[in-house]
């Protein structure tokens, strides 16, 4: 029987404090309707926009431009990645689910052709913890902290020490190990953190992009140049080979960047492309969260606020204009209650700590989840509203959000 936490604690008739309980939900839909339709909420996963590789696993085509509920539905959703025009999801069980375009072997299913609803990788299991999508490759962690990759390796992406040769079932890195805790797959390279606080970075190096200070492809993981025990946290993108980029965040809060720069999306204030990470304009050590995307960047600073910066043509920055950025600068929509932001080509989305869920940027395809097409410059909510999302994540023309659990 499912129950709710209730966080505000529980007080006898002497008024001495009982903590917080667990009551079941038929009891608080017999006895508070109202309330528990309101906070019985539990975790669906909602997807909404560009449908042309059957990216939304809805089991049909064409776009939708309100978030509507995959296929497989379910309310035991933990976490979701995009990149492209695929995606996959862990649910609370452990299990990995995948859907949508599959030319490069990116699903894992040891099979071709776009699935349109969500189906487990070939490896099957239940105890995968996260998961990252490339452009065309897939990267994901297990709980006992290998690290799996499969899809396309045309750039060594999946640092298998190989240099081509798709892979259709999930393999392990040429680096092995069990102790990986976070990774981020870009288009064509990839970035991952150990729980040594190492960061290893493999695949294409045009412009620098793995910060080896170089731009000789490594088909293995290695570290960056910068190297250190105190990175926290990675997020690497950018477009096919211009002006790929990554970023990171180290456990002092510093924020560092390297890569491409041709619209100023390592915040340095030029244009100049950098093939060693170092620090944004801007400085500090407050930051908490970043994500990159195709030649811009977004990130959270510990205090609450938002910040943007680089490439701006389709109002990506969400800054009221159209202007690219070559040092960050805060949303039009300001405030200091941002907790998780999230970028991939030309529109980005975030979520405020009161539960609310922000998108801006292209409104192509209904990706901004608005029921139109229309661009927007400054942040909106989607037409589905709502206080309780838990976790976003944007492809290239979609986008997928959890709604977080009460009930439990």
């Amino acid at each position: 029987m499912s129950s709710i936490r209730v966080t505000t604690n529980f007080k006898d008739n002497f008024g001495t404090d009982l903590g917080t309980k667990l009551i079941t939900k038929d009891y608080l839909m017999s006895v508070y309707p109202g309330i528990a339709q309101e906070i019985g909420k539990t975790p669906e996963l909602w997807v909404w926009g560009a449908n042309t590789s059957v990216e939304l696993g809805i089991n049909a085509t064409g776009s939708r431009s309100t978030p509507v509920t995959t296929f497989a539905g379910g309310t035991n959703w933990k976490q979701v990645s995009t990149r492209n025009a695929h995606t996959a999801a862990i649910k609370t069980d452990g299990t990995l689910w995948v859907w949508g375009s599959n030319s490069s072997s990116q699903l894992g299913i040891n099979a071709t052709g776009n699935i349109s609803t969500p189906v487990t990788t070939f490896a099957g299991g239940t105890n995968w913890k996260e998961v990252s999508c490339g452009y065309f490759h897939t990267a994901a962690i297990k709980t006992d902290g290998t690290l799996w990759v499969w899809g396309n390796n045309n750039n060594s992406q999946l640092g298998i020490n190989a240099t081509a040769g798709n892979r259709s079932t999930p393999v392990t890195t040429f680096a092995g190990g069990t102790n990986w805790k976070q990774i981020s797959g870009g288009r064509l390279h990839s970035a991952a953190i150990k729980t040594d606080g190492t960061l290893w970075v493999w695949g294409r190096n045009s412009f620098g992009a793995l910060g080896t200070n170089d731009i000789i492809m490594k088909s293995t993981p290695v570290t960056t140049f910068a190297g250190g025990t105190n990175w926290k946290q990675v997020s690497s993108g950018g477009p096919a080979d211009t002006t790929g980029h990554t970023a990171a965040i180290k456990t002092d809060g510093t924020l560092w960047t390297w890569g491409g720069n041709g619209n100023g999306q390592l915040g340095t204030n030029d244009a100049n492309g950098r093939s060693t990470p170092i620090t944004t304009l801007v400085g500090g050590n407050n930051w908490k969260q970043v994500s990159i995307a195709d030649s811009y960047t977004t990130s959270i600073k510990n205090d609450g606020t938002l910040w943007v910066w680089g490439y701006n043509f389709n109002g990506q920055l969400g800054i009221n204009q159209t202007t690219d950025r070559s040092t960050p600068v805060t949303t039009f929509s300001g405030g200091t209650n941002w907790k998780q932001v999230n970028a991939v080509n030309i529109h980005a989305s975030a979520i405020k700590t009161d539960g609310t869920l922000w998108l801006w940027g292209s409104g192509g395809s209904g990706r901004l989840g608005v029921n139109d097409t229309t661009q927007r410059n400054t942040p909106v909510t989607t037409i589905a509203g709502g206080n309780n999302w838990k976790q976003v994540n944007i492809g290239f023309s979609y986008t997928t959000a959890i709604e977080s659990a009460d009930f439990i």
